[in-house]
This record gives C-alpha cells, structure tokens and sequence, in this order.
C-alpha cells in the first residue's frame, strides 16, 4: 500500500515533501479534505431533497415530480462536467476553477436554506453548476501532485482521495438528514452550506501545498476566441431569457417548461458527442474500432445509472411513505438509507481490488465486458428484489428496513463491478486526441441514464409500481446478457487493451 511510503520515498519537488500525508504529497491532504467537505454538503443535500419535495411541510409535490426533479438535477450535474473541465482548461485552470465551484456550492446551499420556494430551483441550479465545475478539476489535481502515470505511489494517492468521498458521503445524511427531516428541512440546507464554506476555507488556506501545475491554464483562449464565446453565450442567455419571458406572461409556464428542455438535453447531448468523436476522420482504424467498442459500454453504464440513481429517489421516497424505519423498535430519519452505499463502499471496495488481483494471477480474470455485464445483471436483480416490498407495501403493510438495506447492497455489489472498471476502460480506450475529454463522456453515461429516469416521471409515469420497477429490472438484466453474448465482438473491437 502506498500509504507505507516514508518521508525519504518522496520524489525530490514534490509540493509539501518535507511533510507527508499517509506517505503521500502533503497537497493530498488538501484535497481530500476539500472533496470530503464537498460530498459531504453534496450527499446531504441530495438524501434531502426528494424528502423535502414531498413532505407536506415542503413542497408537497407528487412523487413523479420530485423523481423527475431529483433525476434531472443529478443529469445537469453530469452533464456540466464536460463544460467544467473545457473552463479549467481553457479560462481559469483547476486551481482557481475549483475555488471558484466551491463558492458557488455554498451560495446555492444557502440559497436552497431561504424559506421560500421561489428561491429553491435558484439553489439547486447554482449548485449544479458548482459541482459541474469541481467534478473532474480536482481530480486532475490529485494526478498533478505525482511525477507523472508511473509514480508507484499514484493509485494509492487516488485510493485515498476516494475514502474522502465516501466519508463525507457517508456522513452527511447521518447530520445534515437527521437535522432536516426531524428539526427543519432548510437548517439542513444551511448545514450543508457551512460543509461547503468548511472545505472551502481548509483549500484556500493548503493552496501553498498544491502542485503549480494546478494553477496552469493548459490551453488557453485567444482574445478572438474569447470574444466569440461570449457573443455566443450571450446570444443563448438572450434566446433563454426572451423565450420563457414570453412563456411566464403569458401564463402558460409550467415546471415542465424547465425541466423537459434540460431533459431532452442530457439525452441528445451525450450521443452528439460520441457521435462527433465517431465520425472524426482524422482517427486511425485503431480508435475508431475502440470507439465502437466504447458505445458498447457507454450504453450498458447508462441502462445501470438509470436504475442506480434511482436509489436516491424512488426507493427514497418508497420507504418515506411504505417502509417501516426502524431497527430493533428504534425509528431512524429516512435519508438514513442514503450511507448504506458509501460505507458498503469502503467495506468493499479493497475485497474487489484483492479479487481481480488474485484472479488476474491465475489468469482466470473476468474480461471488462464480463465486468460490465454482471453489473447489469446486478442491478436488475436489485429492482427484481424491490419487487418483494413493493408487493408487502401493496398488501397494506409496512416493509422491514432490511429489504432496503438488501436492495442498496446488491447495488453496491454491482457499482463495483461496473463503475471503477468504467474510468479505467475510459482512460485505456480513449484516442490521443481526446484523451482529456473522455472522462467528462463517461460523466454523459449518468446524465443519459438519469434523464431517461427523468423523461418517464415527466411523463408521469409512477416508477414506484411493480410492472414499471419490473420492467426495468428485465431491461437491465436483457442488456447484462447482451454484453455477455457479445463480450469476443466487444473484445476485439478493444484490440490491444485488455
């Protein structure tokens, strides 16, 4: 484990060498503490959200509309990855591209604290926007802190960086779910907005630790290309505001005005990108053939995420009003359902890493595909499984929290089969050419599958009904066995990455 490193193992130049963080650059602290402090306003927002859209002393809304408006809000986080890392790249540089988010997560926080309604779809677009921008930047950032790819102590350094996550993952419905849903929903927000100001301040303060490559703007614009982004941008902004200026006077407005554009959004987009780096000429057979093989498993990760962030909204707002919460006759917060994953995570996690290694010593290793399709088979199972309470809640009975829990920790199961060999595979196939983007196309795999889960509430089609919840599973499970009975066609259209 990297973590076993000594001070006198640290590569000369390494920023903050003459201390270490668990044997790694002392910048690392920095960032973890910053993206623990992130996830923790972020998951703890999110485990109230759908509660907070339709408890009575919330918004009150249908359970189609807060499953509509949960899923297009996770979409529009995904989708904003890709601008995110253009902006670093292009305008501000990581560096200052992540301060500038995390300002933005705290604003939208508080704004999602006021009181009022008109307020919160304001607070839940500023945080989009905010982690849009952090997401893949502070990544980068960790992969700036080591002496390039071969660094022996890079994994261990992006091992502990995913602890952070999972910790403030973890915690964040136990405090800001507890407070909100038993003391008052926007103290909760509020609470997630002094997590955000908390990272905030510990990155500005270990900014002196960071590598000084964070600070680079890698490819920045010209004047002229400056100036034609921000005639295009205010051309759409005026396009926006006229638009629904017209919509909104004439009485005609609805939610559905904002939330089918967004929607539609993160199902096009995604295949307009893939489908731009497809049609690219200037890539050899090579990368096209990865490319092709790519689609395969772009496809599966958006039928998986569409079921998985489902977690978060329909088996939420399932056990708010149908499960009964309580172990041994203690009531828990319902939100409480959202850190069975992240510590499922870290139980788990090394058990899979020490998995593919001892199979990958006696050659017997699952191939990515296989990876991907028992992913999806999963997760099918998982729906399949939520089949049994719904059918007890149908009865007119409460359903034991442990059906949850099992649900939550096929899941778990499945996410480790699929999501961390899904980055690896993304950075082995992508071409050269577009070696820095295809992280954020990955990122489009969420967005379609979240907006897929969208478009059916906008729909208002009721997802917490057993024929819908078992259609869902059997499309998973098909496409599992799809990728499985086409995992040599997938492998050789791979060719040299394994």
């Amino acid at each position: 484990m990297a973590s076993s490193l000594t001070k006198a193992s640290v590569s000369p130049g390494t920023p903050g060498s003459d201390k270490t963080f668990f044997g790694h650059p002392r910048g690392l602290a920095t960032l973890f503490m910053t993206e623990m402090w992130e996830r923790f306003s972020y998951y703890g927002m999110k485990a109230l959200l759908p509660l907070y859209l339709v408890a009575p002393g919330g918004l009150h809304l249908s359970a189609a509309t807060a499953t509509a408006i949960y899923s297009v809000y996770l979409s529009l986080v995904y989708l904003l990855a890709l601008p995110g890392g253009w902006f670093a790249d292009r305008v501000l540089g990581p560096r200052k591209t992540v301060a500038v988010a995390g300002l933005i997560i705290m604003v939208g926080h508080l704004t999602l604290a006021l009181p009022t309604s008109g307020t919160f779809f304001a607070g839940l677009g500023l945080v989009a926007v905010g982690s849009g921008l952090l997401k893949a930047n502070i990544s980068t950032m960790v992969g700036h802190l080591y002496q390039g790819p071969d660094d022996p102590r890079r994994d261990g350094g992006f091992t502990l960086f995913y602890i952070g996550i999972n910790l403030g993952a973890f915690i964040a419905p136990l405090v800001i779910g507890t407070v909100g849903e038993n003391v008052n929903w926007h103290l909760g927000f509020a609470i997630a907005a002094l997590g955000m100001a908390l990272g905030l301040v510990q990155y500005l303060l270990g900014g002196r630790h960071l590598s000084p490559q964070s600070r680079e703007v890698p490819t920045p614009l010209s004047a002229q290309e400056k100036a034609a982004t921000l005639r295009k941008s205010a051309l759409w902004a005026a396009v926006a505001v006229v638009f629904y200026g017209i919509v909104g006077f004439s009485g005609h407005y609805t939610l559905n005005w904002l939330l089918v554009p967004i929607t539609l959004a993160g199902l096009i987009i995604p295949v307009m990108v893939i489908g731009r780096i497809k049609r690219d000429k200037e890539l050899d057979r090579a990368d096209q053939s990865k490319m092709s093989a790519y689609i395969w498993f772009f496809v599966a990760a958006a039928v998986f995420w569409m079921i998985y962030d489902q977690g978060g909204s329909t088996l939420s707002i399932f056990a708010d009003s149908s499960a009964d919460n309580t172990v041994f006759g203690w009531e828990f917060p319902v939100s409480w359902y959202q850190s069975v994953n992240p510590v499922m995570i870290m139980a788990l996690a090394p058990v899979f890493a020490w998995l593919w290694l001892a199979l990958n010593r006696r050659g017997k290793e699952p191939s990515t595909a296989a990876k991907f399709a028992s992913g999806l088979i999963l997760v099918g199972a998982s729906f399949f499984l939520f089949l049994a309470p719904l059918t007890i809640a149908e009865g007119g009975h409460k359903a034991a929290a442990m059906w949850l829990v099992a649900i939550y920790f096929v899941q778990t199961v499945g996410e480790l089969t699929l999501s961390p060999v899904g980055l690896s595979v993304t950075t082995k196939m992508a071409p050269a050419k577009y070696a820095s983007q295809m992280m954020g196309v990955w990122f489009l795999a969420v967005t379609a599958g979240d907006a897929t889960t969208g478009l059916l509430s906008i729909a208002d089609v009721d997802l917490n009904k057993t024929g819908i919840v078992a259609l869902e599973a059997t499309l998973a499970v098909v496409a599992g066995f799809a990728v499985w009975m086409y995992r040599k066609r997938v492998k050789q259209l791979m060719g040299d990455v394994h």
